[in-house]
């Protein structure tokens, strides 16, 4: 198996694809005429939270309509359903590959016994699964991230920003890919500022409680932390994270996105000036990367691994107050100059 750190690489479905779909909770977006298994390429099913999250999937969305566009063939898109199980997943999977998808993604860690499953019962269709770095198959590649190494350039910036000295973390889910982003974090605000204090806490233990599905929960973990003075509110929470930057906004505080560039989502666009930045990682790029990888002959497999070095981590400065801060981009700029360098060495848990 070959192993790699990432570097930039360079119409309407059929009524047996809706019916499939449809079958295991999935919608579709097509753009081939043929219905030959040549002409389909890359599907996705997504995580919980599911398109429309505003940051997880949604960045997922982005590189399969890249892949969509450039490569001109049918792709699939497919949403999950309420309590699902893996056997579910699996299904999901494997009725994508039977159809002709190939790469069939698994958007986040839950899917790693399905995308397990279905290779093995799919040799010759490449699978991907963000998030997860435990499945081992010569046609599996693992899309992973050092999210930590972004959430430490998060925590300066809290740390710059704050006035209160006082900073929250809301985790969707008490998992250890989220423990990557609060270990970040709070090491890069200790770094920074060694006198501000860090308020964490976890929305749920399992994701089938919700921890990444309810801005609810999201909101009022926020308001909590606010009233305990934090002013600055980091959320790696999934869809949840929309209730930490709706609670941010009517509070007058700061809040920082996660995974994608929160600052320019439409659905959020009446909270944005309350978004100071986000913690990005590139699931586009892995995404399309992945599907051109099998486009090109070359499939990926192994891990796969986005980091502040490559680009595919790092802090989003659309919001133009962020950017103009002198104080915090020289704060930033420092931190990821020796991150890269290996000065600093960002704790993961």
């Amino acid at each position: 198996m070959r192993r790699v750190t990432r570097i930039a690489l360079a119409g309407t479905a059929t009524a047996s694809l809706a019916l499939a779909l449809s079958a295991c909770g999935g919608t579709s977006t097509s753009s081939s005429s043929s219905d030959s298994k040549g002409d389909k390429g890359l599907a996705i099913a997504y995580d919980v939270g599911g398109k429309g999250d505003q940051s997880f999937n949604d960045a997922a969305f982005e590189g399969l309509k890249q892949a969509k566009a450039e490569f001109k063939y049918k792709t699939a898109d497919v949403e999950p359903t309420d309590g699902e199980t893996d056997a579910d997943k699996e299904q999901r999977l494997v009725s994508l590959a039977k159809q002709g998808y190939n790469p069939v993604v698994g958007i986040g860690y839950a899917y790693g016994p399905a995308v397990k499953a279905a290779a093995a019962k799919y040799p010759k269709t490449t699978f991907g699964i963000v998030d997860d770095s435990t499945v081992t198959a010569k046609n599996v590649a693992d899309l992973v991230f050092s999210e930590q190494e972004a959430s430490y350039l998060a925590g300066v910036a809290a740390a710059k920003a704050t006035k209160t000295n006082t900073v929250g973390f809301v985790g969707g889910v008490d998992v250890p890919l989220i423990h990557k982003f609060e270990a970040g974090f709070e090491q890069g605000v200790k770094d920074t500022k060694p006198g501000v204090k860090v308020l964490s806490q976890y929305l749920t233990q399992t994701a089938q409680e919700g921890g990444f599905s309810s801005p609810d929960k999201g909101k009022t973990a926020a308001e909590g932390q606010i009233e305990k003075k934090a002013d600055v509110v980091y959320a790696a929470a999934g869809l949840s994270g929309q209730g930490v930057i709706e609670a941010a906004s009517a509070k007058k505080v700061w809040a920082i996105g996660v995974d994608s560039d929160q600052y320019r989502q439409e659905a959020l666009a009446k909270y944005k000036d309350s978004i100071l930045t986000s913690a990005t990682k590139d699931v586009a790029k892995a995404v399309y990367n992945v599907a051109k990888s099998v486009k090109d002959g070359k499939p990926e497999s192994g891990i796969v691994r986005g980091d502040l070095k490559s680009g595919e981590v790092g802090l989003a400065d659309s919001n133009p107050e962020f950017k103009r801060n002198s104080a915090i981009q020289d704060a930033v700029k420092a931190a990821q100059e020796k991150i890269i360098s290996g000065e600093i060495k960002v704790k993961s848990s």
